[in-house]
Formats: C-alpha cells, structure tokens, sequence
C-alpha cells in the first residue's frame, strides 16, 4: 500500500499543506524555511490554530501563508470543531495534515476525512513514553537514551505507524529545559525530513505489515 505523494503529480503540481499549530510554531518555521515554495514543489496551504493568540500565526502570515482559527469555546464538542476544521483544509486542497505542536487530540471523524494523511512529531522514541509529557516522564523514569519520532496519526494516543526515528542521548546534567532544547533541534530537521519523503512518494506502507512505513531510496 503506498502513499499519494509526488509520483502522482505533474512536475508543476504543488503538494499542498495543512499545518495544524497551539503555540509558538518553531516546528511550522521550520517546514516554512526548508520547504514551502521550495525546489520541491510544496507548499504549505493553510496553518490552523485552535489558539488565537498562537505566535505561530504571525510566522504564517509573515510568510505570507492564509490563516484561520477555530477555538474550541466556539464549539459544543470536539467533532463539531474538527469538521469545521476538515472541511477548510479540504476547501484548501491540503494533501497532507502536519500536527507541528497542535495540542488537540484529532477526533475520528477528522482522521476520517484524512486517511492516512495526517502525521505528528513526539519528543521520545515511540512507543516509549507517550502522552502529554514525555520530556518530563523521560528523565523521571531515569532514561539514559530518548530522541524524536514522526508518526502518522491514528485514533490512539501516540501509536500510529512511525515514519522516522531519531536518537538524543541524555545527559548527566540535563534539565527538562537544556533536553528539550536539545530535542527541538532534532525535531527541527526530522519534521521536513518526513514531510518530503510523503511528498515525494518515498513513504509507503508495507503490504504484509501496514503498521510498517517504506523507505523507498533516491
């Protein structure tokens, strides 16, 4: 089973983004300065909050990239808000969902609209310490090892099948501050890193295992 990606497209067809934020949007720059308008033909359509005061929306709209927002206290329940949001991505022609720090957890009925089109990034190598906390329940746990992983999205909390892995090895002296800045970085290049292997049609799934995902070499 593979992925709709680049090898599906005309070589002036753009691979269109959604990007879904909640904060400062260093992630969504990221994908910004490696990717968007670049050689690689994609671009990021839209960047959705569900925070208003999200500084990630004034990275976007620097960039020049259309805006919305859509607070929960606007909604009588969480499905309702994700099929308002859904419905604008579709309207955009978005390809692929990017959650880049987006703190919601997607509802069904939106994955439904996107199957297997929507991915996340988690500061600890799944399927270790997922949740809401992994910096801080990593070095709880006493962990000598944690990393960075880019995963496509499923109804579960953070078990969706892993697209790319990193290693960031902790430290005798580390804060949650000092490992998660050191995270970040990882983060940083991985994000864009799984986002043109998609694009490109390199990721796919393995037909005897779909949990598993495919990468297909240059």
């Amino acid at each position: 089973m593979s992925m709709s990606g680049g090898e599906d497209r005309s070589p002036e067809e753009k691979f269109r983004l959604g990007v879904l934020i909640s904060g400062s949007g260093s992630n969504l720059q990221s994908i910004i300065d490696r990717l968007h308008q670049g050689p690689g033909n994609i671009e990021i359509a839209v960047v959705i909050s569900d925070n208003p005061g999200a500084y990630g929306l004034k990275r976007a709209e620097k960039a020049g990239i259309p805006t919305a927002v859509y607070p929960m206290s606007g909604y009588s329940s969480r499905a309702a808000h994700d099929l308002d949001m859904a419905e604008e991505l579709a309207r955009r022609g978005v390809d692929l969902v990017v959650l880049a720090g987006y703190m919601l957890i997607v509802t069904s009925e939106f994955l439904q609209r996107f199957p297997h089109r929507v991915i996340n990034l988690h500061p600890s190598l799944l399927p270790a310490f997922p949740g809401g906390t992994p910096i801080e329940d990593t070095m709880a746990y006493g962990a000598r090892v944690t990393g960075v992983t880019v995963h496509f999205v499923d109804e579960g909390t953070d078990t969706g099948p892993i697209i790319l892995q990193e290693a960031v090895d902790i430290k005798y002296n580390d804060t949650v501050e000092s490992l998660r800045e050191r995270i970040h970085k990882v983060e940083h290049r991985l994000l864009p890193d799984a986002v043109q292997l998609i694009a490109s049609g390199r990721a796919g799934f393995a037909s005897e295992n779909p949990r598993r995902v495919i990468i297909e070499s240059d």
